[in-house]
């Protein structure tokens, strides 16, 4: 069997309550080649507006907005976000992937006992990706350069008490890949602010990082140890001017620090551990001597995008290839249009199942035009009722007026997420459209 190669492109962002004010098409390379395939966005700081709206796309923030509006016309759709205050967790995909993307649930846990209650912790989202159990563990540890300890037993508490209701992977690190990113707060012991400054300016980043405290606290720290990290050759990230690249001129004057990190661990290998020493940015998973599916993460690149300036943190951006041989590339769910479609006349579709899974009566099928945000951002849609026929007509006045590429997909209540997506298809310009107001269908 072939392996597969699918990009993976990550984003930590301390907002500082900030409003986005600028384009984030260059935080997330928009352009890269080979082309991404996920992307898993992780913000701490987000302002907390209360909601207003129950539905999905009315709930959502103005940074989460941002990234759908920015993101859907290049094709990639939100599979799932999690929320616990101040920190937000994204994850897109591109749409061909949606199928494959299965047992999606997120989780969050509160580390407030000594601050702000809700204020510090993590959120994280879970799913199989292809048959790979991955987890994104999205974390806001304790301030100030005294509390280097406190992060790490939180971020331990964080591991202990999370779990999923998955029963192979009821915990974060039973999953076979997990990045653990965010604004993890750990600064840089003993030297002085000027020594800090001088090191950066002169390009000697090197001198810092003996006295980086994850650095240090990974030495003496056997669970750390597991996490890998890709070198810190991008200048420390906190505390900045807002709407500047100058580090804190304000009286307090903060020592620079990565305080913004991203690293990730392969499940460890049970009975040999075999690792190829050859590269010391890719690590290989086998749950066994001899895994039939491994997968392999490799760094492809790792900074900070220093142009953002609505914060007093600069974003970092991990970019990733996950090299993997796939458990499975059938769809659960078989779906299509039978014949032509518009507004004209009743339409019919029809659905298959492929391969048994936990279906329910809630299930359903949507419409969606393509650049579609979420599962929710459909144009109409219709239940799938057990014991019913595999053809399900859907009426003509639900059918958009103007013509368009769409797609139906099926969503599985149980699983969380599309496990069937047909292929595009045209739906026809209605011959009543134009009686019609030109907005009639909605303006997006």
């Amino acid at each position: 069997m072939e392996n597969f190669n699918d990009k993976l492109h990550m984003v930590t962002w301390n907002v500082a309550t900030a409003e986005p004010s600028e384009d984030v098409a260059s935080l997330l390379q928009l352009n890269d080649q080979p082309p991404i395939d996920l992307y898993v966005i992780g913000l701490q700081e987000v302002i907390a507006t209360p909601v207003r709206f129950i539905s999905d796309l009315m709930a959502e923030d103005s940074w989460s907005h941002l990234f759908m509006d920015t993101l859907g016309p290049e094709g990639f759709v939100k599979v799932t976000s999690v929320r616990m205050q101040g920190l937000l967790l994204l994850v897109f995909a591109k749409m061909m992937h949606l199928p494959f993307i299965r047992n999606i649930q997120t989780t969050y846990t509160r580390t407030g006992i000594f601050g702000y209650w809700g204020n510090k912790g993590a959120v994280s989202v879970r799913f199989s990706f292809y048959g790979h159990m991955v987890c994104f563990v999205n974390c806001h540890l304790a301030a100030h350069m005294h509390n280097a300890l406190q992060r790490v037993d939180e971020f331990e508490y964080i591991l202990e008490t999370q779990d999923f209701d998955i029963f192979d992977t009821p915990r974060v690190l039973d999953h076979k890949v997990v990045f653990w990113f965010g604004d993890l707060n750990f600064r840089i012991e003993d030297h002085g602010l000027h020594f800090v400054r001088s090191s950066i300016n002169g390009g000697r980043l090197n001198l810092l990082w003996s006295k980086d405290q994850l650095l240090m606290m990974k030495k003496k720290e056997p669970f750390l140890q597991e996490f890998e990290e890709g070198p810190l050759n991008f200048k420390p990230t906190y505390k900045f001017d807002r709407k500047a690249e100058t580090y804190d001129t304000s009286g307090k004057k903060r020592k620079p620090a990565w305080t913004d990190r991203i690293l990730w661990r392969i499940k460890p290998t049970l009975p040999s551990d075999e690792d190829d020493e050859d590269d010391e940015k890719a690590s290989t998973s086998t749950d066994n001597g001899q895994d039939e599916y491994p997968i392999m993460v490799t760094q492809n690149t790792y900074t900070s995008v220093m142009s953002y300036g609505v914060s007093d943190h600069k974003p970092v951006i991990g970019n990733f290839t996950l090299e993997m041989r796939k458990y499975f590339d059938t769809q659960l769910v078989h779906v299509a249009p039978v014949g032509e479609w518009s507004a004209d006349q009743n339409a019919l579709l029809t659905y298959t199942v492929q391969e048994d899974f936990m279906s329910s009566t809630w299930d359903w099928i949507g419409l969606y035009k393509i650049g579609f945000k979420n599962a929710s951002d459909y144009e109409t849609f219709v239940w799938v009722r057990e014991n019913e026929l595999p053809e399900k007509p859907v009426d003509k006045d639900e059918i958009p007026l103007l013509s368009g590429e769409y797609v139906l997909g099926y969503y599985s209540t149980n699983l969380n997420s599309i496990v069937g997506l047909s292929d595009t298809f045209q739906v026809s310009r209605a011959a009543m459209e134009g009686l019609v107001p030109k907005d009639v269908n909605g303006i997006n």
